[in-house]
């Protein structure tokens, strides 16, 4: 993949919908996420007009701090699990993500003062609307939970209409592992900002 990868998120939808696209430009993937589901589910395509389904990541119960999210392929091919750890997700986002049952990668965030700060001044008239441009969450995801370096930085981009995140490539991953830590990625901040 060209790195930095953006996430737009369309803030004024019914529905999260966000567009995965590379440095170049080119749209790597497209979400909608249905609105009003108690069983989280989502169907990850390869363009706008959502034609070309990718990936489908499932939640394996309905509305659970420690929910695991399937992910497979097109055909139905498992290619990994991803693990909101619940009480330790309720301060700093923590997520592990697993492959043929053994741990690939670890996604958590970097400050969760940020998150704070950024929920309380978020609710402030006129100052809240200008809250994303000054708070900005970040999240690594690592091999372990004490390597500091890392495989990818996810960051909250300033934006004003849309919510923008951009990651970043900081160490070296197969095309596979590339693949189900982006998917992550992605469920990752669905289920972040939806908790505000």
């Amino acid at each position: 993949m060209n790195y930095p990868i953006e996430l737009r998120f369309k803030l004024l939808a019914i529905a999260q919908q966000i567009s995965v696209t590379d440095a170049r430009g080119t749209l790597l993937c497209y979400v909608r996420q249905k609105a009003f589901k108690l069983r989280e589910a989502i169907t990850v395509f390869g363009d706008a007009a959502e034609t070309r389904p990718l990936y489908r990541i499932e939640a394996d119960r309905v509305l659970d701090l420690s929910a695991k999210y399937h992910v497979t392929d097109a055909s139905g091919t498992p290619l990994g699990v991803i693990q909101r750890l619940g009480m330790r997700s309720l301060w700093r986002a923590h997520y592990e993500v697993h492959r043929d049952g053994r741990p690939l990668f670890v996604i958590r965030e970097e400050n969760p003062w940020v998150k704070v700060l950024d929920g309380v001044i978020g609710e402030l008239p006129i100052i809240g609307m200008l809250s994303g441009y000054f708070l900005h969450p970040a999240y690594r995801v690592a091999r372990t939970a004490t390597d500091t370096t890392g495989v990818m930085r996810v960051s909250k981009q300033p934006a004003m209409w849309e919510g923008l995140y951009r990651i970043e490539g900081t160490g070296a991953m197969s095309e596979d592992e590339e693949r189900l830590a982006l998917l992550a990625v992605v469920m990752m901040l669905l289920l972040e900002r939806s908790r505000g």
